[in-house]
């Protein structure tokens, strides 16, 4: 793969795709939406995934390539294409996913070069949704020995649920983010039996001995809760274009304010208007200037 030389602060591991939409593909994949927006953002952040070595691969590193995202550790697969997820929108614009199996991420590998990377980066984000081949989850538990800040995304996507493979990547997480139907699924499938989202945080940080949780609510917010204290931050009003990528809007401008250092409550603020913006606008990762969003925040 082609590379853009930066210094890379964060790295996101997993798929990356084309999102097929009723009015057209988009690229997508969490780790791709939250590698854009963590560099459109200001911090430099890299990919580890996998393509096949075929057109829509191509043209996916081609705009990698172009948003001046690291890519040097996109590796090509010569047996199995890129992915693709066909994505159905509901008349509220919500959006369902039929994530096709196996594809080219299901194979990544670890090599030295991503070990080098791990040496200097001060993030790993990674998903749940990644472990569902047994090639990248083993790739995967090796870069998670790595001294680094690991955020996890929990990302439940039937049929690829499996409670092992959750435990371990729960065990080893720094900072989590779930959506309120996840928090109560991963709460009850390890035996939690709480209502208040309070009290489902409060087993999930005291079972798996996590830092910081974070919980999106939609339009109604999102909060984080970690041992500085708990913040909320009420969701904007806003005319939704899709949900597409929304939430990994949000968890980049987290992550982002937490390299920086923000305080708890400007942290969650900033969170919730990124993920507001970005459902204001088509795909996960949209066109879109700092003075945009900084007028939209406005």
């Amino acid at each position: 793969m082609m590379n853009t030389t930066i210094n890379i602060q964060a790295i996101c591991y997993g798929e990356i795709l084309w999102d097929v939409l009723p009015g057209g593909e988009q690229p997508g994949g969490a780790p791709l939406n939250v590698a854009y927006h963590l560099n459109k953002l200001g911090l430099p952040t890299g990919l580890i995934s996998k393509v096949g070595n075929d057109e829509p691969g191509r043209r996916l590193c081609g705009l990698i390539d172009q948003w001046g995202i690291g890519n040097s550790l996109v590796q090509t697969d010569q047996r199995y294409h890129t992915s693709e997820v066909l994505v159905t929108l509901s008349s509220n614009r919500e959006a369902t996913y039929d994530i096709l199996y196996p594809v080219a991420w299901d194979f990544i590998t670890f090599n030295e070069h991503i070990e080098n990377q791990l040496k200097t980066a001060g993030y790993l984000v990674y998903g749940s949704l990644s472990s569902r081949n047994q090639t990248s989850r083993e790739t995967l538990a090796t870069l998670l020995d790595y001294p680094i800040t690991k955020v996890l995304d929990i990302n439940l996507r039937e049929p690829y649920v499996n409670k092992n493979d959750l435990e371990g990547l729960l065990s080893k997480a720094d900072i989590v983010k779930f959506n309120e139907a996840e928090l109560k699924r991963i709460s009850s499938m390890f035996g939690g039996g709480y209502q208040r989202e309070e009290d489902m945080v409060d087993f999930i940080r005291d079972t798996f001995s996590i830092s910081e949780v974070l919980v999106t609510n939609g339009s109604a917010g999102a909060s984080s809760y970690s041992i500085g204290g708990t913040f909320y931050a009420k969701g904007p009003k806003i005319t939704v274009t899709d949900t597409v990528g929304s939430g990994d809007a949000f968890l980049a401008a987290f992550i982002l304010g937490h390299h920086n250092k923000y305080d708890g409550q400007t942290n969650i603020n900033n969170a919730v208007a990124m993920g507001a913006f970005t459902a204001t606008l088509k795909g996960g990762c949209p066109d879109y200037s700092l003075a945009d969003l900084e007028g939209f925040k406005a």
